[in-house]
């Protein structure tokens, strides 16, 4: 009797996976900044960089839904490749092109690129999770992106210096520089993704509609919530630059400030499991919404960089919440034959996010001041708080009969099978486990 054809021989698979993302997020931390920076050199002003940070997640805005349905009825390895050599083509010509609309294409592209790499990598996280295992696991595959957040902007910044001509040449080095980091990731994708895992997939008669899947209780609001806290990481990447040359804040110190943000987000992920049990899901997302909102308009006001350090230091700490417990959320709500669709809408909204929050941060910033989008971000976050106290889609019926039964697994780990095993009460855990776990017995 197969027990474990999810999660395969070991956890060897999410190790590799947490590396190939590390790397791919640590090109992208590394060349957004120097996107920035870049093209301040050409002679962008303040709304030109939120433009071109935009264009950023323009195709993916586009292009999310259709790689999640074919995601839901295929493979997703074949993602992860094609996502790293789109990052790094990318990042190699936007330091290599002189003008800010080939730029902003590029970068269009490298986004691209980061999103095929994450709907696949995701996806495989879902499906060879056991689902009382997926907030750990998520949250250790995050822990490759803030890994990646915590190295890249620390590389950026100590190739970019100079003012002018040299910050042009510092800053297309760093590009290219972040274009090889992000082809290391291909040493890492063997063996990620298991093929009984694939084929054990429920094939569904039709595609599930999209507005099926919205209207599934707890995903709009992992959408939301996923939305803010990401628009939030993006400003802070691509604007503090802004801002420390608003207040005469060298480039190596800008990237040390980022990384430190993605230090603390990366140690918020490491207990996040006691954090779950102490406080429960509801009360975690709340808290570290609402802190972070405030912290986030905090970034606004002309504080000593030691201060501003210890504010992005709790400010990383909370934003690392919401990513993780979003996914999970969403792969918990969303019907089984439909969750790589579902979290590809989840990235629809980060990326919708991406392409207002910089555009109309550039423009408040034009207008305003570069600190006025982070009182935005700050608003923005705490409306995600409130959302947060909606709560999850816990009591939804599955509209699949299919499937590990989708959001409650109150077994342990070796206890589901593809097609929607049963799993033995007695070892579930937590106050999750009230709920029947054959209701999705085939």
């Amino acid at each position: 009797m197969a027990r474990r054809p999810r999660s395969g021989p070991g956890r060897g698979w999410l190790l590799r996976l947490v590396i190939a993302f590390a790397f791919a997020q640590g090109a992208v931390s590394m060349a957004r900044p120097a996107v920035s920076y870049r093209a301040l050199a050409l002679g962008a002003d303040e709304a030109a960089v939120g433009v071109i940070a935009g264009v950023y997640a323009l195709l993916p805005l586009f292009a999310a839904v259709p790689l999640g349905r074919r995601t839901d009825h295929g493979r997703c390895a074949p993602l992860l490749p094609l996502g790293v050599l789109l990052i790094s083509g990318g990042c190699a010509l936007s330091g290599l092109v002189s003008s800010l609309p080939a730029m902003a294409a590029w970068s269009g592209v490298m986004g691209l690129g980061h999103l095929c790499f994450v709907i696949g990598a995701q996806s495989i996280v879902a499906r060879q999770s056991a689902p009382d295992q997926q907030d750990r696991d998520f949250g250790h595959f995050t822990i490759g992106a803030s890994l990646g957040q915590l190295v890249g902007p620390v590389a950026a910044g100590a190739l970019i210096s100079g003012q002018g001509g040299a910050l042009g040449r510092t800053s297309a080095l760093a590009l290219l520089v972040s274009a090889g980091v992000c082809a290391l990731a291909l040493t890492s994708l063997w063996r990620i993704e298991h093929r009984r895992t694939a084929d054990a997939r429920p094939r569904a008669a039709g595609k599930v509609p999209v507005r099926t899947i919205l209207g599934a209780r707890g995903v709009p609001a992992g959408i939301l919530i996923s939305m803010a806290v990401l628009s939030a990481t993006d400003i802070l990447t691509a604007y503090l630059p802004v801002v420390g040359e608003h207040r005469s804040i060298a480039p190596a110190t800008v990237g040390l400030l980022l990384s430190l943000r993605a230090a603390a987000t990366i140690a918020c992920r490491l207990v996040m499991t006691p954090l779950l049990r102490l406080l429960g899901r509801r009360a975690l997302l709340t808290g570290s919404c609402l802190i972070a909102g405030l912290l986030c308009a905090a970034v606004a006001l002309p504080v000593p960089v030691p201060v501003l350090a210890a504010v992005l230091a709790v400010l990383g700490f909370c934003l690392g919440v919401g990513q993780p417990l979003s996914m999970t959320t969403v792969v918990r709500a969303a019907p089984d034959a439909a969750r790589s669709t579902a979290l590809a809408l989840r990235l629809t909204g980060n990326r919708l996010g991406q392409v207002a929050a910089p555009a109309g941060a550039g423009l408040i910033a034009g207008a305003v001041g570069v600190a006025a989008p982070f009182v935005l971000l700050g608003a923005g976050l705490i409306g995600a708080a409130g959302l947060g106290l909606r709560g999850e889609g816990r009591t939804r019926p599955a509209p699949e009969p299919v499937g590990p039964g989708a959001d409650r697994a109150p077994a342990g780990p070796g206890a589901e099978c593809p097609g929607g095993g049963r799993s033995p009460g007695p070892r579930g855990g937590g106050a999750v486990s009230g709920r029947s776990n054959r209701r999705s017995a085939p």
